[in-house]
């Protein structure tokens, strides 16, 4: 009996093939420094590791293959493209040599054509970020005519008021939400020069 049981706690090789494919591995391509920075930039402003990017950008093997056929890179942008080495999962890293070999594209245009499927997100996180600084805006002024109140507040009540004290800290509360917001804005100001 004891056996058996064991054998159900063992992985299925369906399930091994899966973790083997989310190994890391090391991989270089030559990129346009547009597309580097477009790589870092993305991956920093939506929160994610370059190396989810990178699987995220590969799940749509037949358009990114369609594309790749179509697309070649010129002898200009050839002189314009730097090593740079990612951090990519195994199973990434096949696929990318698969659709090389069968699209007769290389690696690295597989990578720009990719990347450059990334514009429509970046123009909306562009719009976000407009609204945000717009946002961000409003809540500086509010938070300037809360320290005027408190202000205020400190002329006409004693430091231990509990009017006043409520309003220290909601004063405190808003002047550190802003500083992280501020923090938050600086951040995305990469994604504006894409």
């Amino acid at each position: 009996m004891k056996k058996n049981q064991n054998k159900s706690k063992e992985l299925s090789p369906a399930s091994v093939a899966g973790l083997t494919g989310m190994q890391s591995v090391r991989a270089t391509f030559r990129l346009s420094r547009q597309t580097i920075k477009t790589i870092n930039v993305v991956a920093s402003q939506l929160g994610i590791r370059q190396k989810s990017l990178f699987d995220h950008l590969m799940e749509d093997v037949e358009n990114l293959a369609a594309v790749a056929d179509e697309i070649q890179p010129s002898a200009e942008q050839e002189e314009e493209r730097v090593h740079k080495t990612f951090v990519v999962s195994k199973k990434t890293l096949i696929l990318l040599e698969q659709i090389s070999r069968t699209s007769r594209a290389s690696r690295d245009v597989l990578i720009e054509c990719s990347v450059r499927r990334l514009q429509p997100v970046i123009e909306k996180e562009q719009e976000k970020q407009e609204k945000r600084k717009e946002i961000a805006g409003a809540f500086r002024n509010l938070v300037r005519k809360g320290r005027e109140l408190l202000e205020t507040a400190g002329e006409n009540l004693d430091a231990d008021d509990p009017v006043f004290e409520k309003l220290l800290a909601a004063v405190r509360y808003s002047e550190n939400a802003h500083d992280q917001i501020a923090a938050y804005l600086k951040k995305g100001e990469d994604l504006a020069r894409l």
